[in-house]
């Protein structure tokens, strides 16, 4: 499938756009057009994701028709600037979290990075033991079960017990801030490494869009990039691995809910994944849905509610099931990004999300945020 394709003719997608001598813009798909439904009463993502029904106002709303979408995927290359129309991260004043440890089969990988330390050269070994304590005893386990935390007593007793077994298959989920309100990126553009990582990886995610009052209203697909020996040296570092300059990227469009998507289908989805190096190297992954061990609307229900409110909404990555061990350069090192590679994450129903890994030192400052979003709202007279 390429980029451009509307993977649904029916779906309703609705994105942000870079518009020329104007700023950010709401858009959505009718047909192969791109057309501008920004308005003083729906002027951000956030205000469309508040809507009762925000895919039949996508669908109706008086709009600007902008270019094709081929032509819009052909300008959100990583050169994109002020000057040409292109795709933007879809959120824009939501906040941006991030649920971790959701799958089984990635759960194991995490123990490794913490019991090798950061250290890919020891992860082979630790593999083996780990694997063969734990094996595929965690999958269908339901978190925070009586079965649950009989496993932990086992693995307790094991000394394999650690702080990503317990979100795992505990009674509470991880939960955290990926990035700041409009600091994700979109389609086209770089995902960043902060310079200080020798060991990393994508991770393929459908993220939900989440309004104020706790209601998913969407989906998109997402590429969580995670810096595995920082994270692997202490769990204490999750917010040095996961928040650096453009290290979230989320779209190509959300697909908003309506009669013929759902969170059903959002339980079904089957995530691939390509890494494309310029050195000729290809690593191609998988991500079931089916398989994740909390259900995503239970994740939201930790999220969001009386202990902790979101009045502009949040996108929510749900986790994924690919952890690389496929070796790049030397045997038993596996898997870590070079400069270059290019990341395209797909999805059926979702569409594909593409970008190309750079140092986050490298990838473009993030200098437009929720202040200059306002000060240019108002200048058009959208608030």
């Amino acid at each position: 499938m390429l980029p451009h394709q509307n993977p649904d003719p029916n779906a309703c997608l609705v994105g942000r756009v870079w518009r020329a001598g104007i700023g950010p813009c709401l858009v959505t798909l009718r047909g192969d057009d791109v057309v501008d439904i920004t308005t003083r009463q729906v002027p951000t993502m956030s205000d469309l994701l508040d809507l009762d029904d925000p895919a039949a106002y996508a669908r109706f709303a008086d709009g600007e028709t902008l270019c094709t979408l081929a032509d819009l995927v052909a300008g959100s290359v990583e050169t994109a600037s002020e000057d040409t129309l292109h795709l933007l991260s879809p959120a824009d004043l939501s906040a941006i979290k991030a649920s971790g440890v959701t799958f089984a089969e990635s759960m194991v990988e995490r123990v490794i990075e913490e019991q090798a330390a950061g250290d890919a050269e020891r992860a082979e070994a630790i593999r083996a033991k780990v694997k063969g304590v734990i094996g595929d005893s965690l999958s269908g386990i339901e978190p925070g079960s009586e079965k649950a935390m009989e496993v932990k007593r086992v693995l307790q007793a094991e000394g394999l017990w650690s702080a990503y077994l317990e979100v795992g298959i505990g009674p509470d989920a991880e939960v955290f801030t990926k990035c700041q309100p409009m600091a994700s990126v979109g389609w086209g553009a770089s995902v960043g490494l902060h310079p200080i990582s020798t060991w990393n990886n994508p991770e393929p995610e459908v993220v939900l869009a989440v309004n104020a009052r706790g209601e998913i209203k969407g989906a998109t697909l997402g590429n969580d990039v995670n810096l595995r020996d920082v994270e692997g040296r202490s769990a204490l570092l999750l917010g040095k691995a996961k928040d650096n300059n453009a290290s979230a990227a989320l779209g190509p469009f959300v697909r908003l809910f309506d009669e013929g998507y759902g969170m059903a289908d959002v339980e079904a989805a089957e995530l691939t994944l390509t890494v494309t190096g310029t050195d000729g190297f290809e690593l191609n992954g998988h991500s079931s849905m089916k398989k994740i061990s909390r259900r995503p609307a239970d994740i939201v229900a930790q999220t969001i509610g009386r202990h902790h409110q979101y009045p502009d909404g949040f996108f929510l990555y749900l986790g994924t099931l690919f952890a690389p061990i496929q070796d790049r350069d030397a045997p038993g090192q596996g898997f870590t990004h070079k400069i270059g590679d290019v990341v395209r994450i797909a999805e059926p129903k979702l569409g594909v999300l593409q970008n190309t890994v750079r140092l986050s030192t490298d990838a473009p400052e993030w200098t437009f945020g929720a202040r200059e979003l306002m000060r240019n709202l108002n200048m058009r007279g959208l608030l």
